[in-house]
């Protein structure tokens, strides 16, 4: 498996093999926001396909709690992996450590995420990375069902941050 930030090329196998239902259409966001320099966005690839990514917004988490606890804090946002089958096969600590990577060469001592409050297996993964608890917050998007109807979420979620050395 190679991670690799994603290229403008990149956007069509992405939707490809993990079709977009935000609002926004995530992959092409995403992309549009790393073009604007506010974030990378890593693309795990095996076997010349997509399995997964992870946004690293150096803006920081959009929540103003986040932000008022954890100034100038970057966020691992959007991880994932897929298909199901991948997972808890390392790609997303995988993920996790090329966005901490990406941290410390641009001399940024901490990094955060944030977990639903429901996702205890993801939780775990980043308890045992070094993630800690620091702010509760929610988490609200938006997304389309297979049918273009708009469905607005606020999942309650923890923010986590890990020092790095």
């Amino acid at each position: 498996m190679d991670i690799a930030v994603s290229r403008a090329q990149d956007i069509a196998a992405l939707e490809r093999f993990m079709p977009s239902s935000s609002v926004d259409g995530h992959h092409a966001a995403r992309f549009a926001r790393q073009e604007a320099g506010e974030s990378t966005y890593l693309i795990p690839w095996l076997d010349g396909r997509p399995v997964g990514h992870a946004e690293v917004r150096w803006t920081g988490c959009e929540a103003p709690v986040v932000r008022l606890a954890q100034p100038g804090c970057p966020e691992i946002n959007g991880l994932f992996v897929w298909p199901e089958s991948l997972r808890s096969q390392g790609i997303g600590t995988s993920l996790v450590h090329a966005a901490e990577r990406l941290a410390r060469e641009r001399g940024i001592g901490v990094m955060g995420l944030g977990v639903g409050d429901d996702n205890e297996r993801a939780a775990a993964l980043y308890a045992r990375l070094g993630y800690r608890p620091t702010v509760a917050y929610v988490d609200r998007w938006a997304y389309l069902d297979a049918d273009g109807v708009r469905h607005d979420r606020a999942d309650p979620c923890t923010f986590l941050v890990k020092e790095l050395r």
